[in-house]
C-alpha cells in the first residue's frame, strides 16, 4: 500500500483549496477568489483500495503585511517539511511571475520531489498549454509536469496515480473513515466565513475571522453559534447589513453547506463582535485559534 503526505503550496489564489476538495470529492476546505482565505493547515485524507494520501493544504505565500501574514507564511514553509511529495501550484493562465519565483526559491532545496502542477488549464488551448510546459522546464527540474484543472476535474485521476509511484510502502496512518485533521467546530466556522467572503467586498474579508463559540451535537440536530469578528465598529455595521441582512443571508448559505456535510439539521446562530487590530495583536489571534501559542 502506498501511503504518504503531500504538501500543497503556491501563491494566494492559484487553486490549492479547490485542487485539494477536487481530489477529496468532498468541500472540506474553504475556497474565494480573496487573497488570505486560507488560515490554518488543513489536511484532506484520501484513501483507496492500494493508498492512502493525506493531503496539506497551506495558505498561500505571500508578502507579509501584518502578524496575521507573517505567521500564515510560517505555517507554510513549517508544512514543506517532513512530507513526501511538494505539489507546487500556479496558475497556467497567468505568467509566471516573482511571486511564484519566490515561493519556488523556499521549497527548491528541500531534497524532496516537488511537482510544478499547472492549473486551470480548461482556460487555455492544447498549444499555449504545450509551450507553457516547455518553458517551465527551463525554470527548474521539476520531478513532473502535470497540467490540471482542479475546477472542472480534468486530469486528477492521472495525478493521483503519478503520486502513488513516487509515495512509500506502508500501513494506513489514519483511519479509513478519517477524512480531516481538523473538527467539527473549525469546520463550521470556516463556512460562515468563506460565506462572508463571497457576500463582501474591498478590506472587509482581510479584517474579520470567525471563531465557534458553540457546537453541540443531538441526534437529528446540530446547534452552532460561531462569533465574527471585525476590527472596527463601521465594519461591524457592514456585516451585519440593513436590518441584518447580510448576515442572515451568510447564515442561510452556510447552514445549508454544513447540513450537507453533516448530513443532518443544522441549527446556526452568527454574532458579531468588534476586537480592533486583532491581525497585529499575537494575543488576539492565539484567542480566536490562529496564532502560535508556542
Amino acid at each position: 500500500m502506498k501511503v504518504g503526505y503531500v504538501s500543497l503550496v503556491g501563491r494566494p489564489n492559484v487553486g490549492k483549496s479547490t485542487l485539494m476538495n477536487a481530489l477529496l470529492n468532498v468541500k472540506l476546505a474553504i475556497t474565494s477568489d480573496k487573497v488570505g482565505t486560507t488560515r490554518n493547515i488543513i489536511n484532506g485524507i484520501y484513501n483507496d483500495m492500494d493508498s492512502q494520501i493525506i493531503f496539506v493544504d497551506t495558505p498561500g505565500i505571500h508578502k507579509p503585511l501584518n502578524k496575521l501574514d507573517a505567521m500564515l507564511n510560517r505555517k507554510s514553509y513549517s508544512n514543506t517539511e517532513g512530507v513526501d511529495i511538494l505539489l507546487f501550484l500556479v496558475d497556467a493562465t497567468k505568467e509566471f511571475g516573482k511571486g511564484d519565483q519566490f515561493v519556488l526559491n523556499q521549497i527548491k532545496d528541500e531534497n524532496i520531489p516537488v511537482f510544478l502542477i499547472l492549473n486551470k488549464i480548461d482556460k487555455l488551448k492544447h498549444d499555449q498549454l504545450i509551450a507553457i510546459i516547455d518553458s517551465m522546464k527551463e525554470i527548474y527540474p521539476f520531478a513532473e509536469i502535470i497540467p490540471v484543472s482542479a475546477f472542472k476535474g480534468k486530469n486528477l485521476e492521472e495525478l493521483k496515480k503519478v503520486l502513488k509511484s513516487y509515495l512509500p510502502d506502508g500501513e494506513r496512518i489514519f483511519d479509513e473513515e478519517s477524512l480531516t485533521n481538523v473538527s467539527s467546530r473549525f469546520i463550521a466556522s470556516e463556512v460562515v466565513r468563506e460565506k462572508l467572503l463571497m457576500l463582501t467586498h474591498s478590506e472587509i474579508p482581510h479584517a474579520i475571522t470567525c471563531y465557534t463559540e458553540s457546537f453541540k451535537e443531538k441526534k437529528d440536530l446540530i446547534c452552532i453559534q460561531v462569533l465574527v469578528v471585525v476590527e472596527r465598529e463601521n465594519l461591524k455595521k457592514i456585516v451585519i447589513g440593513k436590518k441584518g441582512a447580510l448576515l442572515k443571508e451568510v447564515g442561510v448559505l452556510a447552514r445549508e453547506d454544513l447540513e450537507k456535510f453533516f448530513g443532518k439539521k443544522v441549527f446556526l446562530e452568527t454574532y458579531v463582535k468588534t476586537i480592533k487590530n486583532w491581525r497585529d495583536s499575537e494575543k488576539n489571534l492565539i484567542e480566536l485559534g490562529l496564532g502560535e501559542d508556542e
